[in-house]
């Protein structure tokens, strides 16, 4: 009978930190393939397979399109590409973004849990925001195994608070302790009965999302299946949102599949909000400036009319530039986000 063999992890900023710690523990003859989401920039090649596979026993690459698994290897998900697990091989491709990202986490657990059910092991490592939650339910809802760094071991604590508190997860604890516990699960046998259930089981919210991160494109007859159309824009694209209901976890897909949790998406539009006021901002000291430059120009030509209105037009359109840089400076949200892996 296997074992947990196939592992997942996730990690974002503060992310590489536990993922040196994590490889360097684990067992050189562990029973299991390891695949690796981290949130990194889309340009340029990853140096995350280099720096595993130099600081741990196992063999770490980038993971290649149709590559098949091999128990003992660990493969990192290649920038700007998401990494998906299909029974025996690995897919990569630029499927559309989730939570601002590719790879992103959820596309990767989700189809860990898909193809390999209660074999599956999910692992949710330092990071802002909340992506692997979503995937890291569908991995228990598939009989898999939720783990998630301690809160406060990790450098940023948001993905693990949000995948605590929205997930019954079986394990928390520190880094230092995963290696050993994800070696005694590798090596635990599952029961047969439910190991025969996996690839059996009907279409239904996770495959049709796992569909969706395999391609450049997604149905909408397949997203009036998972949700229903909001009010709400993509703001990536600027389509239709469907709203997804995922317990308590709210999430929302576009038809051509950007994906957002409702904390990214309030993240993403704070930050648009931001950028429209700074462009507001300039646009208002843009105008005092000529303002002032015409009133100048007239009081040379004696024209004191327009030198008045001009000087007042100035004034007005400088407090409204004082209340902007007001909103500017005030604690907002997007003040406190961090984007870098």
């Amino acid at each position: 009978m296997p074992g947990h063999d196939i592992i997942v992890v996730g990690a974002s900023a503060g992310g590489v930190e536990a993922l040196i710690t994590l490889v360097h523990g684990l067992p050189a003859d562990l029973p299991a393939a390891v695949f690796v989401v981290l949130h990194m920039p889309a340009q340029g090649p990853s140096a995350l397979p280099k720096i595993l596979d130099k600081r741990g026993p196992l063999p770490a690459l980038a993971a290649k399109d149709r590559q098949v698994i091999e128990k003992g290897h660990i493969y990192v998900a290649p920038p700007d590409n998401h990494l998906l697990i299909e029974n025996g091989h690995m897919r990569v491709g630029r499927g559309p973004k989730e939570n601002m990202h590719r790879p992103a986490i959820d596309p990767l657990f989700r189809s860990a849990a898909l193809a390999y059910g209660p074999r599956a092991i999910g692992v949710v490592l330092s990071g802002m925001l909340d992506d692997g939650t979503s995937g890291l339910k569908a991995i228990k809802e598939r009989g898999g195994i939720a783990v998630v760094q301690d809160p406060n071991d990790a450098i940023y604590s948001s993905m693990p608070l949000s995948a605590i508190q929205n997930v019954a997860v079986d394990f928390v604890g520190p880094i230092s302790d995963m290696p050993l516990l994800l070696e005694r699960l590798a090596n635990e046998p599952i029961e047969e009965g439910v190991v025969s259930m996996n690839g059996h089981i009907d279409k239904n919210h996770i495959d049709i999302e796992v569909e969706i991160a395999k391609s450049d494109l997604s149905d909408p007859v397949l997203l009036d299946k998972i949700g229903a159309p909001s009010h709400y824009a993509c703001p990536d694209c600027h389509g239709i949102l469907w709203q997804i209901d995922d317990g308590e976890l709210v999430r929302f897909r576009c038809r051509v599949g950007h994906a957002y949790t409702a904390e990214s998406m309030l993240t993403v539009h704070t930050e648009s909000v931001e950028n429209a006021l700074y462009a507001a901002l300039r646009a208002l000291e843009e105008s005092v400036s000529l303002s002032r430059q015409l009133a100048r120009n007239a009081e040379q030509r004696g024209l004191e009319s327009i030198v008045a209105r001009m000087e007042v037009k100035a004034a007005e359109t400088d407090q409204q530039a004082d209340l902007v840089r007001g909103l500017l400076l005030s604690d907002s949200p997007a003040q406190d986000v961090v984007y870098t892996a």
